[in-house]
């Protein structure tokens, strides 16, 4: 059986020298010549694997972890993700992302307690809700609490001044597109961001919790029920169905405890610079590159990518 394994770095710090290449070749069993995808920063390196490797399921993926360590180990410590999987069915058709702290570098509702000098104690527990040491939904009821009286406007000052999309979102979202994809954010943040995030990185849909704005200012409370870990997989289930598309054909991406039912069930999922446990169960992982990582583990090439928007 025919798989891949593929190493990207990030482009500002090109690490995938030739060097880089023979490393991780020599900890594959008999590769073939390597396939560069874009030169520096990505490469392929198909093989043929037997036993359990090959196999289905858990025992499967945990063969694949252990593969994929091994290419690690062998690139020294160089700043270079590794992904390994089979070379059928990489390409996906359906996106789904989560939004903070992925395709944006912030957590939003954050950005708006900091309007209130509250930013440290909301991030706190923004923090623990993410590595999922405490459940999501009263996390968001306690934080959004503490918001109230904001002045509504401020989301678009926050949104303008603070709000920095992760390099490649947009690349990840028009390449998809471009090649027959559809892209959509599931977020346990707030419509208020999503619908600007989604606009701005040209996204196809955008889902989200409501802010509960009375007179122009943040009454407190958001609209129930709570975008939360189920609904986040119910999502993606329901787009899937709707395009007639099998979950094989799925890509999910997040950093959260909130994304890990999405990023469990999609046909790839990745945990994108995420909280240890989800970095631990997730399929693929990105520590090291932009999101235009998520194109190379699906094998195009950087000439193939559809330049982003911003």
């Amino acid at each position: 059986m025919t798989f891949v394994a593929t190493l990207v770095s990030n482009p500002a710090a090109p690490a995938v020298d030739d060097a880089a290449i023979a490393a991780a070749a020599a900890a594959l069993p008999a590769p073939a010549a390597a396939v560069v995808l874009a030169p520096g920063v990505a490469a392929d390196l198909a093989f043929e694997a037997e036993g359990a490797v090959s196999g289905a399921g858990a025992a499967a993926r945990v063969a694949i972890h252990a593969l994929e360590d091994a290419v690690r180990g062998a690139l020294g410590g160089r700043p270079i993700d590794v992904f390994v999987q089979r070379v059928d069915g990489r390409r996906k058709r359906l996106l789904v992302a989560d939004m903070d702290s992925t395709l944006i570098g912030q957590e939003c509702i954050d950005e708006l307690a900091a309007e209130l000098g509250l930013k440290p104690r909301i991030a706190a527990i923004t923090e623990r809700a993410m590595r999922g040491e405490i459940a999501f939904e009263p996390a968001l009821r306690e934080r959004v609490a503490l918001l109230a009286g904001l002045d509504a406007g401020v989301v678009e000052t926050v949104f303008r001044e603070r709000i920095v999309a992760t390099p490649g979102a947009a690349t990840l979202a028009a390449t998809m597109r471009a090649n027959g994809g559809y892209a959509a954010i599931v977020s346990g943040g707030f419509t208020v961001f999503t619908e600007r995030v989604a606009a701005a990185l040209g996204f196809d849909e955008h889902n989200a919790n409501e802010l509960i704005i009375e007179a122009g200012r943040l009454a407190g409370r958001v609209a129930e029920p709570i975008l939360g870990q189920d609904a986040k997989r119910d999502r993606l289930h329901l787009l899937a169905a709707r395009f007639g598309l099998s979950l094989s054909e799925t890509l999910a991406v997040g950093d959260g405890a909130n994304d890990l039912a999405m990023i469990r069930d999609a046909g790839l999922g990745v945990a994108y610079r995420a909280k240890p446990a989800v970095a631990a169960e997730a399929e693929a992982r990105v520590d090291h590159g932009d999101l235009t990582a998520l194109l190379y583990f699906q094998g195009y090439r950087g000439a193939e990518f559809v330049e982003d928007r911003q």
